[in-house]
Parts: C-alpha cells; structure tokens; sequence
C-alpha cells in the first residue's frame, strides 16, 4: 500500500497539483503514522525540489528559522528545570495551599499542570503530575483494587457501622472523584499549553506561517500572545474544572462545610502526605534558586521584549534585529556557564583555600537527552509545507473552493473552522493538524477579507482541544494507560470539554481579541502587495467582520 502511493507520482500535473500531492501523501502518513512523524515532516526536502515545487535552498531554510530557536530555548529550559526538580517543588506547594477536599484538589491539579504545560511539555507534565495524584488519592481512599472490590455488588466488606450498601455507595463515589483526578491532568496540560508560545507546537506553526505568508505582520510575539491567550486559558481552566468537578462529585457540601466523618480523616491523611512529600525535597538549594531566577528572568524578558500595548525593550535595539528567539537562546546559553552550587569567594582571596567543584546548571549531554529533536523537525516540516502550499498557489486555489463559507457570518464561520480544527486533531496530531490546514484557512481569510487573525488564532488554539479519545494526544494516553480510565469516561468528559473551549475561544477572539489585533478592519499586511508570495490570489469580495 505504501509503496502504491508513493510511486503513483502525479506527472504532467501543474505546481498547485504536484504540490497537492505531497500534502495528501504527507497528511495521509501523519495520520496514519505509516513513517515516524519526523521522517514525514522531512519528505518535502525530496518531493519538493524533484517535482518542480520548490528550489531546495528555499525548502531546507524552513526548517530551522528563529521560531524553531524559541521552541528550542523553551525545551532547553524545561530539561534544566526538571534535572533539579523546581517543577515537582511548585506542584506540591500549589497543593499544599489548595487544600485536599476532592473540588480544591482537582483545581490544584489543574492550575498546577497549566501553569507547568506553559513552559514544559504536556507529556512531562502529565507525566509528573500522574504519581503526585495517584499517592494523594491512596491515602484519600486506600487501595484501588479493593476500592474496586466494595464497588462490586458481590465483592464490599462488611463493616460494623455501615451496612453493605452504604460501603457500596461511598465506594462508587470515590471511584468517580479518583476517575476526575486522573482525567483532569491531561486536559489542563492541554489548555496550559495554549497561553504561550513555546507552550505547544501549534502556537510556533502559526507565528511561523504569519513570517512566511505575511513578512509585514508583527503583531504576534511571545508578549501579545500571552496577553491575549493567558486570560482565555484561566477561563477555559475554571470552567472545565467547573464540569469535570460536577460530573466526577467533587461539587457538593463539602467543598465549603467543614464535616468530622470518616472523608475528613482521609483528608488529613492526604494532606500529611503531600506536606511529608514536600518536607522531604528540604530547603531550596542553590540550583533551585538559580533556575527560578533564571526562568523567571526568561518569562518577563520574553513578555517584555515588545507587547504591543506598552512599548518594549526592544526599541534599545535595530528595529526587527532582535526576536524572542534571541532573547530565548541568550538566557539558555547561560544556564551552560552559570554554576550549580555557590562559588566560595574565599578562593580569590586563597589560592589555598578548599572551593566547590564546578558544575554548570545545565550540560550539553542532559539537554541533548531532553530535547524532543523529532519534534523540531517536524516543526520544520510545516514550514516546508506551508512554503510549499504559497509558492505554488495551492492554498489560493483550495481557498477559491471554500467560497460558501464566505455567505456565512465571520463569527459563525470562526465557530465552524474551531469545531472542525478540534475534531480533526481528535484523530490527528495537532502538529500535522494545523500544518495541514493553516495555509488553507489563510487563503480563506483574505478571500472573504476578513482579518487572517481572526481566523487563524481560533483554529490554532482549537489544535490542542483533543480531549474525547485517548489517542488524540500523549498526555491523553497517559492518563488512559494508568487503567483507571474508561474511553466512554474521556468521551463524555471531553464532548463538552470541546464544546466549551470553542464558546471559550470565541468570546475571547470577538472580545478583548478583536481589541488588541484591531480585528475589526483588513490590514495593510495582508494586502497582496506587502505578501511574500508571487502568486496572483483570485478577486475577494468586499465583506469585512
């Protein structure tokens, strides 16, 4: 079968046809996973200049450009962060405050796993989080198998105070709370990932696609980004914790009335294991307080370089010379030089005098082991790609075909594009997924003169609302592989889970979005004068949102 699609080579077609064949060849062995992702992504070096589509000096460029160096800084970043454990000390301290009532302790979870996901991936993150949830939920409720044994209807044991059918009960309920605990760790990493751009692979394609297609637009950056996703991820947060509470029983009395029952022992049994957990990684050390600093100095620097709403450090410098990337790369670069324990000064007044051995924050070694390089290649891949669908013309040409969209409202259409984008990715790599259908929604954008960014946000953000079915993303199949979920448990949970992070994303891009990208008008950028691309595009109508 393999071999029968890749020698079915389209000849005598013209660039938009050949070019639509590596991108079905391309999306067709994503999804299907027949090659390693990394190797699909690479297949445009081929294709692309033994087919008439792209010269290769255009094509190998795409896959290293400043965007690949940000998400390259913020992977660097996560490995020094988890070789000192700074992660696992911030988890349990946000349990600690939250308190371990079943709804405080989901909310824990989640903000702990966002707020991780922002700056880690949502796989290590996830994977963090699981052994943290499953020690707070044996001391919450005992023994998982037995657990499952009083839930039988044949299998409870009996007790003096309460009859067969009580244990029962409050076993079934401790099943649903410890089913939330395990559910909601992927799906916060998942939303967490959206509010920065280094925080999951879909934010770099799109700042990457906007360089290539629109060289003029400069009004997304890590600052902007932030400012405008940061608020629709607490949103998204408090409501999805809102859902997953109710349906797994986390919402009741309890959440605000104190009771002494035999729940409330457990939960000081909990709440001594999570201050016993975080007694025994001791006082900060030095490297911990290091990283702190510098991943601190890492966010701001990024956030502050240029915002849009206040002016940035960057006017210090040649308009356009300095990126995030660089800023991302000058601060990672000094975790390889700066020491991991603290210098003795007496040394440089006694050459005699005992000093501590030299050990950077960080080695090349343990970065090269942490750096999921397959994922910057395929990274790359999408720019190709995207090079690729501009340069030939098929993006126009596929945007040309979509013209009944352009009678449906811009709102209503913004909707649809995140509804199909999310369930898409259901199936999908969110990766592959938006590499496949950002150009196509670009193309679209300008064909009914709509703002590109109006469209394009939506959908990216919409990549990484993968939450019905355990295949859809790695933090998904974690949590699935534990054995205490159910692929009906994540189904349902993540049906609605879906649907409100589309209303979500809609609010935010029609409200405070549509202010800070003035979404309201067709930019200059977008016009095809100041467009990178050589390529007529077809007459648009005269619609603006």
């Amino acid at each position: 079968m393999l071999s029968h699609i890749t020698l079915s080579l389209p000849i005598g077609l013209m660039k938009e046809g050949k070019c639509l064949y590596v991108v079905l060849l391309m999306a067709v062995f994503w999804c299907t996973e027949a090659l390693p992702l990394a190797v699909t992504a690479m297949l445009p070096v081929c294709l692309f200049p033994t087919m008439g589509i792209l010269q290769s000096k255009i094509v190998c460029p795409q896959y290293f450009l400043d965007t690949n160096f940000l998400f390259l800084s913020g992977l660097v970043m996560a490995s020094a962060i988890e070789e000192w454990g700074l992660h696992r000390r911030i988890a349990l301290k946000v349990l600690k405050i939250v308190g371990v009532k079943p709804a405080w302790l989901i909310l824990g979870m989640m903000i702990t796993s966002a707020f991780l996901s922002m700056w880690l991936s949502n796989t290590a993150t996830t994977a963090m989080m699981l052994p943290i949830a499953n020690a707070i939920l044996e001391s919450l409720f005992g023994d998982l198998a037995t657990l499952k044994e009083n839930c039988k209807p044949d299998g409870m044991e009996w007790s003096n105070r309460r009859t067969t059918e009580e244990i029962r009960t409050e076993s079934e309920y401790q099943m649903k709370v410890w089913k939330g605990f395990m559910i909601c760790i992927p799906y916060a990493a998942s939303i967490g990932g959206t509010a920065t751009l280094t925080g999951t692979a879909p934010n770099l394609i799109l700042i990457g696609q906007l360089k290539s297609y629109f060289p003029e637009c400069d009004l997304i950056n890590f600052g902007s980004w932030f400012a405008f996703s940061f608020p629709l991820m607490v949103l998204f947060l408090i409501l999805s914790w809102l859902w997953i509470s109710f349906l797994y029983g986390g919402l009741n009395t309890r959440l605000c009335v104190r009771k002494q029952d035999e729940r409330a022992q457990a939960e000081r049994k909990a709440q001594a294991v999570i201050e016993d957990d975080y007694r025994k990684l001791g006082p900060i050390n030095f490297a911990e307080g290091a990283i702190g600093f510098f991943f601190i100095l890492f966010a701001v620097l990024l956030f502050t370089r240029d915002p849009k709403f206040v002016t940035g450090w960057s006017k210090f410098f040649n308009k356009g010379y300095v990126s995030d990337a660089t800023t991302g790369v000058i601060i990672v670069s000094i975790l390889f030089i700066f020491p991991s324990q603290k210098p003795s000064l007496s040394w440089w007044f006694d050459s005699r005098a005992s000093n501590t051995s030299y050990v950077p924050l960080l080695s090349w070694r343990k970065a090269q082991e942490c750096v999921p390089w397959n994922i910057i290649l395929l990274l790359g891949g999408g720019f190709a790609m995207a090079k690729g669908c501009e340069e030939s013309g098929l993006a126009a040409w596929l945007g040309s075909y979509l013209q009944p969209i352009a009678q449906v409202p811009p709102a209503v259409a913004v909707m649809f594009i995140t509804a199909f984008v999310a369930c898409f990715t259901e199936f999908a790599s969110n990766t592959a997924t938006i590499i496949i259908f950002l150009p196509v929604i670009a193309e679209l954008a300008m064909f009914v003169n709509v703002n590109p960014l109006y469209f394009m946000i939506p959908a990216t953000i919409g990549c990484s609302f993968a939450f019905m079915l355990p295949v859809s993303t790695p933090p998904n199949s974690i949590a699935f592989a534990s054995g205490h979920l159910l692929v009906k448990d994540m189904v349902k949970t993540g049906f609605v889970m879906n649907i409100l992070g589309i209303l979500s994303v809609s609010l935010a891009i029609n409200t405070w979005g549509r202010a800070m990208f003035s979404l309201e008008t067709y930019p200059d950028w977008a016009r095809q004068e100041n467009m990178s691309s050589t390529v007529p595009h077809l007459r648009r109508n005269n619609q603006v949102i």
